[in-house]
């Protein structure tokens, strides 16, 4: 992959550096393992390295820093920004330890989104960005999370952001929680911050859910299952597929 820098300073560049290099390598390590384990055959061809500023309004008007178009990915490896940003999702809630999470958020959580970014491009997934089918979005949204926390977290950092959106998903139950996650950004990204989350909340641990309780900590069961739902017609959702409709996550 190429990598591209859009910063309007030149000290911009040269503040990021070093964090670029150290998200590359580790980049480079997860792309192998996606190569090898998840079917990753057709790769993006560029990262383009900017500011939360020109990721949010320039590039996109998405209010996340990261994301994907067609083949390149845009991400700021801005750690302050993002810190920033997770803090905006609490909307002022008196949540403290959460609060003190985010704002020490290590560099290893912003790598996951961009290893998220990474996993989307896996071949394991049915549809494709420009699909209109999206019954299963949450599925992918929620894998995209999963695999790189997994694989890129220690052990302590999985549970403490796994504990961390388990809470926050029932602090924001009762202001999103009145629709299914098959919905997911039904509401689109002109909501709030906390309501955009709040899918991806629930889309990690689900996906998380369903590999480490019912499919034996295996992704790979699980990513079949979710193939065999696709080759008989998709007759339910894919929550009522996985029986995901009759808990509470």
């Amino acid at each position: 992959m190429k990598h591209i820098y859009a910063f309007e300073e030149i000290r911009d560049y040269e503040n990021y550096h070093d964090i670029i290099q150290r998200f590359s390598k580790r980049l480079n390590d997860y792309q192998l393992i996606l190569e090898k384990e998840y079917f990753l055959l057709d790769k993006p061809k560029g990262i383009v390295w900017t500011s939360v500023e020109a990721a949010t309004t320039i590039f996109s008007d998405l209010p996340i820093p990261a994301f994907t178009n067609k083949d390149t990915i845009y991400i700021s490896p801005d750690l302050t920004g993002w810190r920033k940003l997770f803090i905006r999702q609490l909307e002022g809630k008196d949540l403290p330890s959460i609060q003190r999470f985010y704002e020490q958020l290590s560099e290893n959580h912003i790598l996951t989104i961009l290893g998220h970014e990474l996993t989307h491009h896996s071949d394991l997934f049915l549809d494709e960005f420009e699909d209109e089918r999206e019954d299963s979005i949450w599925f992918e949204e929620g894998m995209c999370e999963y695999l790189p926390r997994k694989l890129l977290l220690t052990d302590k950092e999985f549970d403490e952001i796994s504990a961390i959106e388990k809470e926050l998903v029932g602090v924001f139950t009762g202001e999103y929680g009145n629709r299914s996650i098959d919905e997911f950004g039904s509401n689109s990204y002109t909501a709030s911050l906390s309501s955009i989350m709040f899918d991806y909340w629930r889309s990690f641990l689900s996906v998380k859910y369903l590999v480490e309780d019912c499919f034996q900590n295996n992704v790979n069961l699980v990513f079949e299952e979710y193939h065999k739902w696709d080759k008989e017609g998709r007759k339910l959702s894919l929550t009522e597929h996985f029986g995901l409709n009759k808990i509470s996550i």
